[in-house]
């Protein structure tokens, strides 16, 4: 089925419904592509004649999967879409389907721009879900103009080889010593920025949708965060009273960490309590008065993506290391969530 810059396979998860006589289904879509739920709806119930249920929460990754009962709306099935798999995690309740949408795009007459902003020869390729089928274009691209192209397989959280997620960048950070910078394919500052602060390696940003390539504004941003987080960090130096917020999204559960956390904040004599939500909203938190700094376990990019809109700081578990002092500023390290 193709919709407007995409491809997205729902024939072989209509084949999967058929297969298993699934008489109702729930459909979880990201943002950028809610606006074409009703022809995507269509689709399915004019293919299988299954009733199809939309969840109107937000969807921002395969992290993000519905972790309630959803038998108890009469669903025997979960189709994502937009997103692949996260291999180390499932949802034991339903069977969930992950369904790429690849964006539809030719690269190879814009391509040509990019080499001549490369850095070194040992060149990383990176991307997003969305562009994962692009990476071998461009190997062969990169290959025939001499370059030495490196593409690598994360740890068990990455499906694919090349991808990285706004979480984990371990495609990228296992091939570090093999190249000389990387070349991240894709739209949006988020990606690179991690990718840049996990790997200390320069990045080219390729920008498939607009044929844009970015170096300069990545490291901007990248000093700019910086500054960002070493300002939270100094705002919470006078801190007593630490929420420790656990992601109760399966994708993103890092109950471990957060007691790990609790610990560390009692050698130092800190008080602490721990808080779990499932959408982390700044309403979620204004009600705790009493706390003067969040610590997230949750999605990294909370406390980096939304800092300006929280009242009270928030740090990563890495930073707060740096405010007890089990760690320095030139430690810093962007957080991920690793398998």
């Amino acid at each position: 089925m193709n919709i407007p810059g995409y491809k997205i396979d729902l024939e072989n998860v209509v084949n999967a419904i058929k297969k298993n006589n699934y008489k109702t289904i729930l459909l979880q879509i990201p943002e950028g592509l809610k606006s074409y739920f009703s022809k995507i709806v269509a689709f399915i119930e004019q293919e299988t004649k299954a009733r199809v249920i939309i969840s109107a929460d937000p969807c921002y990754g395969a992290c993000d999967i519905i972790s309630f009962d959803s038998k108890n709306i009469g669903a025997e099935l979960i189709i994502q879409i937009g997103h692949t798999q996260i291999p180390d995690i499932n949802n034991a309740q339903i069977p969930t389907y992950f369904i790429n949408a690849e964006a539809d795009i030719d690269i190879s007459q814009f391509f040509k721009k990019v080499i001549s902003r490369l850095k070194g020869k040992k060149i990383g390729i990176v991307t997003t879900a969305q562009h994962l089928h692009i990476i071998d274009d461009a190997y062969k691209i990169l290959k025939e103009n001499n370059f030495t192209p490196v593409v690598s397989k994360g740890d068990n959280r990455i499906d694919a080889k090349g991808q990285i997620l706004g979480c984990n960048f371990t495609s990228a950070t296992s091939i570090v010593d093999k190249v000389d910078s990387f070349l991240f394919i894709g739209s949006g500052n988020f990606h690179p920025l991690g990718l840049i602060l996990s790997t200390k390696k320069p990045v080219i940003v390729f920008d498939p949708y607009t044929s844009e390539i970015r170096d300069q504004e990545v490291l901007d941003l990248k000093e700019m965060i910086l500054k960002q987080r070493y300002g939270a960090i100094a705002r919470s130096k006078d801190a007593k009273v630490f929420g420790i917020i656990i992601g109760t999204k399966i994708g993103q559960q890092r109950g471990n960490l957060a007691f790990k956390i609790k610990e560390k904040l009692d050698l130092k004599a800190k008080k602490s309590f721990i808080l779990t939500t499932n959408h982390l909203l700044p309403a979620n938190l204004e009600s705790f008065r009493e706390i003067d700094c969040f610590v997230s376990t949750a999605c990294p990019r909370i406390a980096i993506d939304d800092y300006m809109q929280y009242k009270t700081p928030i740090l990563t578990p890495i930073e707060l290391d740096i405010l007890l002092g089990f760690k320095k500023w030139e430690d810093y390290q962007f957080d991920q969530i690793l398998s």
